[in-house]
């Protein structure tokens, strides 16, 4: 399976599937939240958890989707790993931004993406179509290959590219104490060159900002797909050029492991000479 053996229908299909199932495994977690949060293990490290909400959310998702889609295969970032005959993988990160969520911060999503297999990204997924959902703000964001991305129905654009002194740029940091430090380091790198920078904790969530013109750039390092696939899409289709590490000084076209960038194709370039640290 492959875009091109994708049609107009199929498309809007898969990205009203997204759109459905995302919603309601959001309305589900947040209705946990406000009852409590419990947390269920951690993984990576002691910080690094996993909520009885993330495992909830990806239960609704697998279920829902092998009712409308039983070929598929799914992908999920609590331990779904189903293969399917389509050609298709669904790819699920449950809930992005589980500390927020723990915390009761309203930047956390659901994300929802259908791929095709792609050795053009670093970890062989293209998603073709995709929603992400805040439930917080009851914010749909979501896209199709070629059929542009919306926000509630309403068509994203990024902003221009601006100089990188009057961009603002968001970015993320992992888990590990040894892996925070190096980012650190880069950080104080970017942060005098740049009009300023934002962590939401949710790398869906600051790819659909900046879809919507909430910021200008955004990079992190140590991204799996989960955290991306229907993100990434979504600003792509909304404008923005998403690379990945460089090599001799050309930005790569594998965005994902180990650094993705993402923003108008003049800023990528301008911010990618900052992040060598970060490969």
């Amino acid at each position: 399976m492959n875009l091109n053996a994708l049609s107009y229908s199929d498309l809007t299909e898969l990205r009203n599937l997204a759109e459905r199932v995302a919603r309601d495994a959001g309305t589900h977690v947040r209705n946990l939240r406000e009852k409590g949060v419990t947390v269920a293990a951690a993984k990576s490290s002691p910080v690094d958890i996993v909520t009885l909400g993330d495992q909830a959310a990806e239960q609704i998702i697998v279920a829902e989707l092998r009712d409308w889609r039983h070929s598929d295969a799914i992908l999920g970032e609590e331990g779904t790993n189903r293969a399917g005959a389509s050609g298709i993988t669904w790819i699920l990160d449950p809930i992005d931004g589980t500390t927020n969520y723990f915390y009761n911060q309203p930047n956390y999503c659901v994300s929802v993406a259908a791929c095709v297999a792609d050795t053009s990204y670093s970890e062989g997924y293209r998603a073709v179509a995709g929603a992400v959902y805040v439930p917080t703000s009851a914010e749909l964001f979501s896209a199709a290959a070629g059929l542009g991305a919306a926000l509630n129905g309403k068509k994203l654009r990024i902003n221009e590219a601006a100089p990188l002194s009057e961009s603002l740029i968001a970015t993320g940091f992992g888990y590990s104490a040894k892996k925070r430090a190096r980012q650190a380091e880069v950080l104080l790198e970017v942060l005098p060159r740049v009009r300023d920078i934002r962590r939401s904790g949710s790398a869906a969530y600051d790819l659909c900002a900046l879809a919507a013109g909430r910021l200008d750039a955004y990079y992190e390092a140590g991204l799996k797909v989960w955290d991306y696939a229907a993100a990434e899409l979504i600003a792509r289709e909304a404008g923005a050029t998403v690379t990945g590490a460089a090599a001799a000084g050309v930005i790569s076209s594998k965005p994902g492991t180990p650094l993705l960038i993402a923003g108008p194709a003049e800023t990528v370039k301008a911010l990618q000479p900052l992040l060598p640290a970060l490969k």
